[in-house]
C-alpha cells in the first residue's frame, strides 16, 4: 500500500488558490461599498442593482476561493482521485448566491418602473463610483482573460487574449470561468447603470431606471445558469475538448512500439485531466519489455501539466485500426 502523502500546510495551499478569484473578492468588495454609498444617497435603482451585483461577486469570489485552496489538496487513501471537484461544490453554492441577488434586482427594478425613485444630488459621487467600477472589475476581467490563455496553453501576441478568452473559456478552471463571466457581465452592468445614472439626470426618463435595474438582474440570471451548468457538467463528469484527446492520442502514438489505441476515455475535472487507456503494442514483446514501454508512455504523459492521472492498460497488436478520425471525431 502506497504511504500517506505528507500533509501541506494551509499557507502551501493558500498559495495554490485561484489568484483571480482572491483579486476579485477584494475588488468586488470596494466597489460595493462605494456604489452602495451612491445609491444610498440618490435613491437610484441602478446604482443599488450594480451594488447588489459587486456584493453577490464579492461573496461568491470568497466562497470559489475557499474551493479552491480545497481543491489542491493532495490525494489521500480515502479519496485517491484527490479532491478537485470540491470547486465545482463551492461554485455551486456561488450559484445560488447570485440567484438570490439577481432576484432582489429584478423584484427591485419592477417595484422602480412603479414607484420611480426621485434622483437624489449625488450625480457626480454615482459617476465617480461607476467609473471605479469600471476600472476595477475592467482589471479583474483582463486578468481572468490572461489565465484562460495561460490555463488552456494558448500562445497569444498583444491583445490576442482577448478573443482566445472567449474562445478557450471551457478550458480554464472553474473559478477562472466564474470570475471571467461575473466580470464580463459587471462591466457590462457599470456601463448600463452608468448610461442611466446619465440619462436621468438630464431627462425626465424615470422609468430608465428601472428597466436597466431589470437588465442588469437578467444578466446576473444568466450568469447563474451558466455558470451552475458548467459545475453540474464538472460534478457528474465530462469528457475532454477534441483537441485535448488528438494531443493524447499522440502523444501516445509517438512511441515506437505503440501500434494502435483500441480506446481512449479522458476526464475533465476543472482545468485536469484524467486519461484512461488501452493501447496495442508490436507483436513479439516480452512481458517485461511491454512493461516497460507501458510505464515509458505513461510517464510521458504525466509530464504533461494538464494531466493528473493516468491508467493504461496494454494488449498484443490485433491488426485491426481501431484509432480514426471517425473515433477522435466523437470528441467534439
Amino acid at each position: 500500500m502506497d504511504p500517506e502523502p505528507e500533509r501541506e500546510s494551509i499557507i502551501d495551499l493558500i498559495k495554490k488558490g485561484n489568484k483571480s478569484s482572491a483579486l476579485a473578492m477584494i475588488g468586488n468588495a470596494f466597489i460595493a461599498v462605494a456604489k452602495g454609498a451612491g445609491a444610498a444617497m440618490s435613491g437610484s435603482g441602478a446604482m443599488f442593482a450594480s451594488a447588489m451585483h459587486s456584493l453577490a461577486d464579492s461573496i461568491n469570489q470568497g466562497f470559489v476561493f475557499v474551493g479552491s485552496v480545497l481543491a489542491e489538496k493532495q490525494p489521500t487513501r480515502r479519496f485517491p482521485t484527490g479532491f478537485g471537484r470540491v470547486i465545482n461544490i463551492f461554485c455551486m453554492v456561488a450559484v445560488i448566491v447570485v440567484s438570490i441577488m439577481a432576484y432582489e434586482t429584478v423584484r427591485e427594478g419592477w417595484h422602480l418602473l412603479h414607484h420611480p425613485a426621485q434622483a437624489g444630488h449625488a450625480f457626480w459621487l454615482n459617476m465617480a463610483a461607476l467609473i471605479f467600477n469600471l476600472a476595477v472589475d475592467g482589471a479583474i476581467l483582463v486578468k481572468a482573460m490572461k489565465e484562460i490563455a495561460k490555463e488552456a496553453r494558448v500562445q497569444t501576441k498583444g491583445w490576442g487574449f482577448i478573443p482566445a478568452s472567449f474562445k478557450h473559456v471551457g478550458r480554464s478552471a472553474p473559478p477562472t470561468r466564474l470570475v471571467f463571466y461575473e466580470d464580463l457581465v459587471a462591466v457590462t452592468g457599470a456601463l448600463l447603470a452608468m448610461i442611466a445614472v446619465l440619462l436621468t439626470s438630464l431627462m425626465a426618463f424615470d422609468a430608465l431606471d428601472g428597466v436597466v435595474t431589470i437588465l442588469i438582474g437578467l444578466l446576473m440570471v444568466a450568469v447563474a445558469f451558466r455558470v451552475g451548468y458548467d459545475n453540474m457538467v464538472g460534478l457528474i463528469g465530462v469528457a475532454a475538448p477534441r483537441d485535448v484527446a488528438e494531443k493524447v492520442s499522440m502523444m501516445i502514438l509517438a512511441d515506437k512500439d505503440v501500434t494502435d489505441i483500441n480506446k481512449l476515455r479522458i476526464t475533465q475535472e476543472g482545468r485536469y485531466y484524467h486519461v484512461d487507456a488501452m493501447i496495442e503494442l508490436r507483436k513479439g514483446l516480452t512481458l517485461a519489455d511491454a512493461d516497460d514501454i507501458k510505464f515509458r508512455v505513461q510517464d510521458k504523459l504525466m509530464a504533461d501539466p494538464d494531466i493528473t492521472d493516468v491508467v493504461l492498460g496494454i494488449i498484443e497488436d490485433n491488426g485491426v485500426r481501431n484509432w480514426t478520425p471517425e473515433v477522435l471525431n466523437e470528441y467534439t
